[in-house]
């Protein structure tokens, strides 16, 4: 059972906070329209990520340049990149060393509002992604679009964006790893479409 559904989980929601990662629902209509946890917003100058243990915020680590994240950024509750996920990166790169990151499903979710802060749930509907590799570890990164947003609303596909925003949201996931010093070992090494992000999805909720 969906401890959603079960009463006395749903008190305990009351009186307790539920884990961003594992106490809220990804939604009934997933892969189609997804809801997001966002930790970070584009006017945020400093890294957040949520505690695995305690589902709070904190900041991660501080950003070497000063670039921001150029759109709503977070990742899906309930998810894990897992083996699952891994087999479909070892499956389009050939490379059979990939393994899962061990941690939920990131995304980006691109609105033409101003959102002011993170640590918020919206539903999105995902339209593509980055098959990025961290060393040898998959790290996917999806691209979505906010539910019934005014100006994203109308792309159903990431090949439908402008060239200028991929391009800045893969500027920022090839350097926000790094450190003064140390130049992080990433890569993306495929763009793709809606229905691969949601088999990426799918995959992600069954590991």
């Amino acid at each position: 059972m969906d401890n959603l559904m079960d009463p006395i989980a749903r008190l305990m929601g009351l009186r307790y906070k539920s884990h961003p990662w594992h106490g809220i629902d990804i939604g009934a209509n997933s892969p189609d329209i997804v809801t997001c946890f966002i930790e970070m917003v584009p006017t945020d100058t400093v890294k957040y990520e949520v505690d695995k243990v305690s589902g709070y915020l904190r900041i991660d680590r501080p950003q070497k340049y000063s670039n921001v994240v150029p759109a709503l950024y977070g990742f899906l509750p309930r998810t894990y990149s897992g083996d699952r996920v891994a087999s479909l990166s070892r499956e389009k790169t050939g490379r059979e060393s990939i393994v899962g990151d061990g941690d939920p499903i990131d995304i980006c979710v691109l609105t033409e509002k101003v959102i002011s802060h993170g640590n918020i749930l919206v539903a999105s509907r995902p339209i593509g992604g980055f098959r990025m590799l961290d060393g040898n570890e998959a790290d996917d990164k999806l691209i979505a679009v906010l539910h019934n947003d005014a100006v994203y609303a109308q792309y159903q596909d990431i090949s439908e964006l402008p060239e200028v925003v991929v391009n800045r949201l893969k500027h920022y996931f090839l350097t926000y790893k790094d450190l003064p010093g140390n130049v992080a070992d990433v890569e993306i090494t495929h763009v793709y479409g809606a229905d691969e992000a949601k088999e990426l999805i799918s995959r992600s909720l069954e590991s």
